[in-house]
């Protein structure tokens, strides 16, 4: 979801400094929710699962970002947008999905996803916030015979890049594939928190080792 405001200003001055930069991150708390269905006639609100699972854990990190900017006009055509002010909120949302009858080895199979997802949202405000405030002052020239119109459309498009940039680093695939290659899919008797525990170990192991070989 997204929003963006304008503060319209007819000053034809140079760009200046925004007057409020600031940052504000709300990250909500973690909506879990633990289901149990019947593996002949799977309830219509539950995800499709992939081939030989008998169980799911479906996380949804979603965010909510809302924009503003201030627009100083050169011309009646003209203007430069600064962004003033962006606003995050952030919630996860967990939802286990059990068969009926189902053993204490898949249940906490699937608790070790919902683990690992929670894992990953301990820091997603601090993750969110370094994102946001590299947008706060950044500047960008807009042009049209409606400026008030292009300040919007240009807010909501910041407002999207902040939110893509925020999901696609917050990646949690290859930790939770990583997980049930380690368990295959609590099949071999591995114990879920061992496994999840491997799994976080090894995921910020490999992705210091990708940040410095980056730097390289």
């Amino acid at each position: 979801m997204i929003l963006s405001g304008c503060q319209s200003s007819d000053d034809h001055s140079s760009p200046a400094k925004p007057r409020e930069s600031s940052v504000l991150v709300t990250k909500e708390p973690v909506a879990f929710a633990s289901h149990t269905f019947d593996p002949a006639a799977p309830p219509p609100d539950m995800p499709p699962m992939a081939t030989g699972e008998s169980a799911q854990c479906d996380s949804n990190f979603l965010s909510r970002a809302s924009v503003r900017g201030q627009p100083r006009r050169t011309d009646p055509t003209h203007a430069t947008v600064t962004i003033t002010q962006v606003k995050v909120n952030l919630q996860l949302q967990i939802n286990i999905w059990l068969p009926a009858g189902a053993t204490q080895l898949i249940t906490d199979h699937e608790d070790g996803h919902r683990q690992i997802s929670e894992y990953y949202y301990q820091t997603a405000d601090k993750l969110a916030e370094r994102i946001a405030s590299t947008y706060i002052g950044k500047q960008v020239d807009i042009t049209g015979t409606d400026l008030d119109g292009e300040c919007a459309k240009q807010l909501l498009k910041t407002a999207n890049d902040i939110t893509e940039e925020y999901g696609s680093r917050r990646n949690t695939n290859p930790v939770q594939l990583l997980y049930d290659d380690i368990t295959d899919h609590a099949r071999n008797g591995v114990i879920a928190k061992d496994a999840v525990d491997h799994a976080l170990k090894n995921a910020t192991i490999e992705s210091t080792q990708s940040s410095t070989g980056s730097g390289s």
